[in-house]
């Protein structure tokens, strides 16, 4: 049982990268958790976004195990409060003997067969959000469902 955030392309904004590596070490005291950047594919065409998708995903479904339960990070998907994210979580992680992996599309989304792969999608905003800043959001509520799930105090807090 583990957890994982895969994420298509470097982090652009060095501000940011504190706050992922703090949250995904907090993380790691509750369960295994992998942080994972892909490359992201650069095309010149003009018509390429849907070829972009399709090459980003083949590269993510190459790193998929059978027994993993992938999740999309999709502003579409399933929306929940902070408690009701730690509530779909803790089941989720009884359900799902293997590790659980929440992806961040490229710029251009998902392809189809991403969907179709996927359990389900979550949403995290109605707003919409760069995806470099949903890294550390969701990394945040990760974490913050961590101390729910235990009842620790940091939801209280923070």
């Amino acid at each position: 049982m583990g957890l994982a955030l895969w994420v298509i392309g470097k982090q652009k904004f060095d501000f940011l990268d504190a706050g992922i590596e703090a949250f995904g070490q907090r993380i790691k005291h509750y369960y295994r958790f992998e942080y994972q950047v892909f490359q992201n594919i650069k095309y010149r065409q003009k018509n390429a976004p849907e070829q972009v998708k399709i090459d980003e995903w083949q590269a993510i479904e190459a790193n998929l195990k059978p027994q993993d339960t992938l999740f999309l990070l999709d502003e579409r998907g399933k929306q929940l409060s902070s408690v009701g994210f730690a509530e779909w979580l803790e089941k989720s992680l009884t359900l799902y003997p293997g590790r659980l992996v929440f992806l961040v599309g490229g710029a251009y989304g998902f392809p189809p067969e991403a969907y179709v792969r996927a359990r389900e999608s979550i949403g995290l905003s109605k707003m919409t959000f760069s995806h470099q800043l949903i890294r550390l959001i969701f990394l945040e509520q990760l974490y913050r469902a961590c101390t729910i799930i235990r009842g620790e105090s940091y939801h209280n807090e923070g």
